[in-house]
């Protein structure tokens, strides 16, 4: 065939391959357009899951009349105008592309009224001609109404679910921007029944009451709100804790500049942050919202704007995973209300049923003398003195009993605790490990006496290569000896009986992908984990009222002490209330 200008109306089916997936495609759309437009109401139509009708309305700026057959033209935009725009792009959509596209698979019909105009007008969209501009009713903002989705491209419609299927992809979207825009209300019906209804949160409002809407009032109760700001970024949101940790990934949402998007550098941040409190296989919940400047970030690197592509990845995982870590730090016992407490703000009780944790065998010989006395520093060695004042009961209040030689039994102003010994042992035996092994200078470099070769590819050694100086810098002295092969001569002392080949690949794998590796610091903290298990009070083991105090003290005073190092609640709170209720008091 001779090369030839595609029609306009090919054209625009092709762009819509790409923009246009399913009815949820254009919610997507259409409701980023309203929020770009400042709406602080959408309201959202749908009959048969958005295939025959799918309408939004806002309350935004509105189109001048002269403008909206230019709406509808291809790649004609308000919100860019140069290059320069498109690197400091702030807008949820800025290609164009939308409305054409949506018209050119469906019957298009836009309503639109500025604040200026004393009337709305409206045009429709056919098969790419449009109609002529026509004055209509209607309130200031913009209606777009898309109906007979792939009317006129019969192979497409094939594609399409069931109706309550395309509907539940519909509700995804809108729960993603209602989560993104707290401060914007939300209206969604179905076939003419009202299905959901979010209001817009008052300012300055940390968005309690839209994340218990959206997500359920389990994740709001169990999660810890946090704002953090360092190096031209801020962050905050919404973490679960540890002990609501999920088997899939079905909770995890990052907002970026207004922007919600899936990105691996943050994941990977996140997860690394839950690394000491979670079991292994399961993952953290939580909502975050980050800002920057969008000249750091590129938006426009994937066709429906799902990813981004940071221009410098390492300093914005730096920040998440301090800024998370920091937060989780603080999952300690508090002091109790003097009410009693409810049944929301305690661990939830599928928790605690988790498979047990198999713990390997550890070299003791590997880690340093000093660092190991820290596990056998005996319990007594926390201050457990009694109160002066006998009304100034501490958060974990005093022990009363131990049970069966495996929990200890305390009374404090709410209530009753029941503490694991064991596990809250480990914690704080882990931390104070982990503190003592960093001012000891963490990565002591070990020279191998035989060094290892590791064969590569070419394109790997040439980046080992040129990142020799950070790969020393992670305890890793490395060497080209060949086109495909690097030679290793020292590694960090604590990780020198492992298998320090295979290290050496993963660590370039991560530098490769996110500009740095904590996969040395990850492995040295699993040995010191281990440890602290070993070295932590064994079950029938008896423990004295001193003792049992003493390790109460040190809880209170030991980050993440809300549970073990893999993830399990060291310590209940049962309020009288709660008590009450069990024995039926008061019926």
């Amino acid at each position: 065939m001779p090369i030839q200008a595609l029609p306009l109306q090919l054209i625009n089916q092709i762009a819509a391959g790409e923009v246009i997936e399913r009815p949820a495609s254009i919610v997507k759309e259409l409701v980023e357009n309203s929020l770009d437009a400042g709406a602080v109401q959408v309201d959202i139509d749908l009959e048969q899951g958005g295939i025959r009708l799918c309408r939004v309305r806002d309350d935004g700026c509105g189109i001048p009349p002269e403008e909206l057959e230019l709406a509808l033209a291809r790649h004609a935009t308000s919100k860019i105008s140069s290059l320069e725009d498109l690197e400091h792009v702030a807008s949820l959509g800025f290609r164009g592309e939308a409305l054409p596209s949506i018209a050119a698979v469906s019957r298009l019909r836009l309503i639109s009224r500025p604040p200026d105009q004393p009337q709305a007008w409206a045009l429709e969209l056919l098969d790419n001609a449009a109609a002529e501009l026509q004055p209509a009713a209607g309130s200031t903002g913009t209606t777009v109404e898309m109906r007979d989705l792939f009317y006129n491209v019969p192979a497409r419609r094939r594609f399409l679910r069931t109706e309550r299927t395309e509907f539940q992809h519909i509700e995804t979207v809108v729960r993603q921007l209602a989560l993104a825009r707290p401060h914007v209300a939300f209206h969604v019906s179905h076939n003419g029944k009202s299905v959901l209804r979010l209001p817009a949160i008052e300012p300055g409002d940390n968005g309690f009451a839209r994340i218990a809407a959206l997500l359920g009032s389990e994740f709001a109760d169990q999660s810890i709100y946090f704002e953090h700001s360092a190096g031209g970024m801020s962050l905050h949101g919404w973490l679960a804790r540890p002990t609501y940790s999920r088997s899939r990934t079905d909770l995890q949402f990052l907002t970026l500049n207004g922007r919600v998007v899936h990105d691996r550098v943050v994941a990977n941040a996140v997860r690394q942050a839950y690394s000491d409190v979670l079991f292994h296989g399961r993952h953290p919940a939580w909502v975050l919202y980050l800002e920057m400047d969008p000249a750091r970030v590129d938006v426009n690197a994937h066709p429906a704007k799902h990813e981004v592509r940071f221009r410098d990845s390492r300093p914005v995982h730096d920040f998440v995973r301090r800024s998370l870590e920091a937060a989780l730090a603080e999952t300690r016992p508090a002091v109790p209300d003097a009410s009693p407490l409810s049944a929301s703000a305690r661990p939830s009780p599928a928790s605690y049923f988790q498979a047990p944790v198999r713990q390997v065998g550890l070299d003791l010989g590997a880690i340093a003398g000093s660092v190991a006395a820290a596990v056998r520093e005996p319990l007594s060695a926390y201050a457990a003195t009694a109160p002066a004042d006998a009304t100034d009961v501490p958060p974990l209040g005093y022990a009363v009993a131990y049970l069966h030689g495996v929990y200890i039994l305390a009374r404090n102003q709410a209530g009753l605790v029941i503490v694991d010994a064991h596990a809250a042992h480990e914690r704080v035996t882990y931390e104070r490990l982990k503190q003592s092994y960093i001012e000891r200078q963490a990565l002591q470099r070990q020279p191998l006496l035989i060094p290892v070769r590791v064969s590569v590819a070419a394109t790997e050694a040439d980046f080992a290569e040129s990142r020799q100086a950070e790969l020393a810098d992670l305890g890793l002295l490395v060497d080209r000896s060949g086109p495909e092969q690097l030679t290793l001569r020292e590694v960090p002392a604590l990780l020198r009986d492992g298998d320090v080949a295979g290290l050496l690949r993963d660590v370039l794998s991560d530098l490769r992908e996110t500009g740095g590796s904590q996969l040395i610091e990850a492995q040295t903290m699993n040995l010191l984990a281990t440890m602290a298990c070993h070295g932590a009070v064994r079950a029938n083991r008896e423990l004295d009222m001193a003792e049992m105090n003493a390790l109460l003290r040190a809880m209170e005073q030991t980050e993440r002490s809300d549970q073990c190092n893999h993830g399990r609640p060291t310590w209940l709170q049962l309020s009288m209330q709660d008590l009450d209720r069990l024995f039926q008091r008061g019926r």
